[in-house]
């Protein structure tokens, strides 16, 4: 089974080895029909404090590392959100 990916902006990088990443998605209201931004956060791993808040991220669903992460930073944003 694929691992799920999201892409989220970091809102607090203040624990040590742990980001919360804000992903935000677009839905139709179910009455009014409008398109709505409903957001969701996420603890994700990151095992070398790489991410600083305000970073654009891609996170991917892992095994539970803890209580709340179930989501790991990967590497490969790193280059672009300097």
């Amino acid at each position: 089974m694929p691992k799920r990916l999201l892409s989220g902006v970091v809102v607090s990088s203040n624990s040590n080895k742990t980001i919360v990443v804000q992903v935000t998605r677009r839905v139709k209201h179910k009455l009014y029909k409008k398109i709505i931004k409903r957001a969701k956060k996420y603890h994700a791993h990151d095992e070398n404090n790489n991410y600083k808040k305000g970073d654009t991220v891609t996170i991917q669903e892992t095994k539970p590392i803890s209580k709340l992460k179930t989501w790991v930073a990967l590497e490969t944003n790193l280059e672009g959100s300097k």
